[in-house]
């Protein structure tokens, strides 16, 4: 089946639920066992505890394992906690791992706090080596991260030969696919093999609940992640498994109009004499566009630009009156969002060397006429406050 149907019916048992369309919402945690046998072998049974487990979270799991083209998934309660779940299933004391430079600022924060306390070092690397990485990788390298595009700079990553390089080694690659959703980018058929989203963003779509997924290639081999996050206690609440079940139905949708939208949006700020550099690498010109163009079927909402100075009384005049695009974490819903963002401030391995306000822009449902609309009044109050 194509994505689109996917997205409309995996994951779904509506005759094993008086045909019900959407699965019900299980609040679990006691599961009874009917007979003493059954009780004795409840640790075989796939439903046996509300944190192992429900019909609800099991039609998430399976919906987005086929999406990504992986064999098993598991759920979490935020984008954060399958980052970590997962680095924290991967690695052990002595273990060392490779991390894109452009990644996530949590991911970055947990790997330098939590894993350094547990003994695994973290090496910040350069997103675009590509198949150099392996002069980085050492015999006690067991995992090799990656995020493409990265979420601020969005930088677009050669993940095939980076794949290449860290199996050589005998590394398991992780690809974070928040931005491709598993609908514009396969990082499992690319060479991953782990991948994870935070369905807070493109599956939830409606910024209201926090979900995390993470999906595995190869179930003989990383099966065991489930295991190792359920004994961490990580699980999703059903109502919230609920949410981001309903809004994956919808997902394909959303992102081919936030797409058509965000590159009205790319394409108009790439013309403003505020704008000193648009970074889409759905653009031509984009350092990234033939990778993109290469591994990804399509682009979301989500991409940065670069004013042409850093003032920010000028940045707050434009800012403060802005009525369509809101200031806040986050992306991915139906609602258009504007932060500025400081790369330089956290990257090691690479220099973030923009000199202008760096910000990030998230393209919601809104008509791009209208957001164009606001832009512009900010950029006319820039201008005079600059």
């Amino acid at each position: 089946m194509k994505d689109d149907t996917l997205l409309t019916h995996a994951g779904n048992a509506p005759f094993e639920n008086y045909g019900v369309v959407n699965p019900p919402v299980y609040h679990a945690s006691t599961i009874l066992s009917p007979t003493l046998e059954a009780y004795l072998a409840r640790g075989s049974a796939k439903v046996r505890y509300g944190r192992s487990g429900t019909p609800t979270s099991f039609a998430l799991e399976d919906a987005v394992a086929e999406l990504e083209g992986g064999t098993g998934a598991v759920l979490t309660p935020s984008g954060l906690a399958a980052i970590t779940t997962v680095l924290l299933a991967c690695t052990r004391a002595g273990d060392h791992v490779l991390m894109t430079d452009s990644a996530y600022q949590p991911t970055r924060r947990f790997c330098d706090t939590i894993l350094a306390k547990f003994g695994v070092q973290t090496e910040y690397y350069d997103p675009l080596i590509g198949g150099d990485i392996a002069a980085l990788i050492r015999p006690e390298t067991t995992v090799v991260y990656v995020e493409s595009p990265g979420s601020l700079t969005f930088e677009v990553q050669d993940l095939p030969a980076i794949a290449a390089a860290a199996h050589d080694a005998g590394a398991t690659v992780v690809a974070d696919n928040t931005w491709g959703a598993g609908y514009y980018y396969k990082p499992l058929a690319l060479g991953a093999d782990i991948v994870l989203q935070a369905g807070t963003k493109y599956i939830v779509g409606h910024a209201d609940t926090n979900m995390g997924v993470i999906v595995w290639k190869d179930h003989e081999r990383y099966g065991t992640v489930r295991t190792d996050i359920q004994g961490l206690g990580v699980c999703a609440g059903p109502d919230d498994i609920y949410l981001a079940l309903r809004g994956l139905r919808t997902m394909g949708v959303r992102l081919q109009r936030q797409q058509q939208s965000g590159l009205v949006l790319a394409r108009w700020l790439a013309d403003r004499p505020e704008v000193a550099r648009v970074m889409h690498p759905a653009l031509e010109g984009d350092p990234g566009h033939e990778l993109w163009k290469r591994d990804f079927t399509g682009a979301c909402s989500l991409f940065g630009f670069v004013l042409a100075s850093d003032d920010m009384t000028a940045l707050a005049a434009m800012m403060d009156g802005l009525q369509l695009h809101g200031m806040g974490a986050s992306w991915g819903g139906y609602e258009s969002l504007l932060i500025p963002t400081w790369p330089n401030k956290s990257r090691t391995a690479t220099k973030w060397k923009e000199t202008g306000q760096t910000m990030r822009i998230h393209v919601g449902l809104e008509d791009p006429d209208d957001l164009i609309a606001d832009l512009e009044a900010g950029f006319e109050r820039y201008r005079k406050a600059g």
